[in-house]
């Protein structure tokens, strides 16, 4: 029984793997507490969330510098005891999902008044951002079920605050695709740990090789239609574009820029790190996946004239350019799939951002009545084209780098699974950018059919710094991409050969 125990305390610089979570638990609770104060609990969810950050940069600098860190729950040994493992890719993502956070309470700060803080909108953005953290740092199956209801039940109630019948709809539609994702989800924990008996994400890497094939086969699959859900992924993607519409602007881009990276980061960690066999197999399904999203995602936004309804098809279409790296699975897809993760948490949180600014400044949702924006707005113009850009993948925007992975991966695999990507991840370009720009003149460059005069914009200091603020560290990343792909490449390497990880955990013995 001993050699099952921790007989040594774990080292205090280990913690900073779980303190951004814990602090945004912590600070979840005191903003419930507090929660008829909204001055009160805005400064407190800032205070939590710059700390998680600087506790997220310490972890992922130590990353850089040593590997993979690991920390083990309770006195019990790994795979026993619950461990939370950060890599470079879960430490970075859980750093982006945290800076996309402070941007967007500032922002939701100029929609909001002091008697506003009773619905509890802090209090449930910290738990949402425990959910994403957890998530992204976890290195346990079970665990990562855990934060995805944690992601779940903060998401639901977001996306009804306000009370009005369309959040209702949109909560429905959203709340049931979701409920079976993780029912699904639960479902593959099951029959894993029943066949090899253990959820440790370490110990898998070593104990799946012996399992039955066909079995674990089937179990990945649930894994791949359950995180294709969380994700929207095809074809299982109508409810992002019917229901991230529906709640505040704020609210639409904290979901748009976690909740899928979460479902495609779990999807890349099980099929590409845990169970890369069955990943085989099920490669020419993913690759669809990943191709009907691609093309699918920006046609949608063609047809699409209600502006935030059009932005979900672009997430899609994102979604599935990330896929596309999870076919791929060679150490340049997967850092290209990890380098877009980051890629559209950033600007695909900023075009939620500045489409609600749109929607403020006109007093519209369909761009059919929108138009003549540019002459009252120019800087939300020039924001709003510079983010259509970098999701199309113009050169040098933070959207090009990721795609150049992915193509030259694409390219080095060759046959046809590289062809077909590459041809893909092209047309995505394409018709992303012809969406795009189709939106932007009409909103901002031809004269308005509806009322015939556009409203003057309605300026919020705070609402434009923000949004102003995240499309400015995108333009950077992109113009400087170095530690972007030098990243990528670092990450995409523990992800390929996950021998640092395991021992991180203290399992390097069950290495396969």
């Amino acid at each position: 029984m001993e050699e099952l125990v921790q007989t040594s305390a774990v080292a205090t610089a280990d913690w900073i793997v779980v303190l951004p979570l814990v602090l945004a638990l912590i600070g979840a609770a005191l903003a419930l507490m507090l929660r008829n104060n909204g001055r009160v609990t805005f400064l407190l969810a800032l205070l939590v969330v710059v700390a998680a950050i600087a506790c997220e940069i310490g972890l992922a600098l130590r990353i850089w510098q040593e590997g993979p860190v690991s920390m083990t729950m309770g006195n019990w040994l790994p795979p026993f005891g619950i461990s939370f493992t950060a890599d470079l890719f879960g430490a970075s993502f859980a750093l982006a999902a945290s800076v996309v956070t402070l941007l967007v309470l500032f922002y939701a700060e100029a929609d909001r008044s002091a008697a506003d803080g009773r619905d509890g909108f802090h209090a449930l953005v910290l738990l949402l951002l425990a959910g994403v953290t957890g998530s992204f740092l976890t290195g346990d199956l079970f665990n990562l079920y855990v934060w995805f209801e944690v992601m779940l039940i903060a998401s639901f109630g977001l996306i009804v605050t306000g009370g009005s019948a369309l959040q209702f709809d949109g909560a429905v539609k959203y709340g049931f695709l979701n409920f079976l994702a993780t029912t699904l989800f639960l479902l593959a924990l099951g029959l894993l740990y029943g066949t090899i008996g253990t959820l440790n994400m370490a110990d898998i890497i070593g104990k799946a090789p012996s399992a039955n094939p066909a079995v674990i086969t089937a179990i990945a699959a649930l894994l791949l239609l359950a995180f294709g859900m969380k994700a929207a992924a095809f074809p299982v993607n109508a409810w992002l574009p019917a229901s991230y519409h529906t709640p505040p602007a704020a609210i639409s881009a904290l979901f748009a820029g976690l909740l899928t990276k979460v479902g495609v980061y779990a999807a890349l960690r099980s099929l590409v790190v845990l169970l890369p066999a069955t990943r085989d197999i099920l490669e020419p399904v993913i690759a669809l996946v990943a191709i009907a999203s691609m093309i699918l995602g920006p046609l949608g936004a063609l047809g699409e004239t209600h502006l935030r309804r059009a932005m979900g098809f672009f997430v899609i279409g994102g979604i599935g350019a990330a896929f596309a790296g999870i076919a791929l699975a060679t150490p340049g897809g997967i850092g290209g799939a990890g380098a877009y993760i980051f890629h559209s948490m950033l600007t695909m949180t900023a075009l939620y951002l500045v489409s609600g600014m749109i929607e403020r400044s006109t007093g519209q949702v369909d761009t059919r009545h929108m138009g003549g924006l540019y002459a009252s707005s120019a800087p939300l113009s020039i924001m709003f084209l510079v983010l259509v850009l970098a999701v199309a993948g113009v050169p040098p925007l933070l959207g090009f780098w990721p795609k150049l992975l992915l193509i030259e991966a694409g390219v080095a695999q060759g046959g046809w699974l590289g062809t077909s990507l590459v041809v893909a991840l092209v047309l995505n370009a394409v018709l992303t950018l012809i969406a795009g720009t189709r939106i932007w003149a009409h909103v901002f460059w031809r004269q308005t059919t509806g009322t015939g005069k556009v409203p003057a914009p309605r300026r919020g200091l705070l609402r434009y710094a923000a949004a102003a603020a995240i499309v400015g560290l995108a333009v950077a990343v992109g113009l400087w991409p170095d530690f972007l792909l030098a990243g990528a490449r670092m990450g995409a390497a523990d992800l390929a050969d996950p021998a640092r990880y395991i021992a991180a955990v203290g399992l390097a013995g069950s290495a396969p």
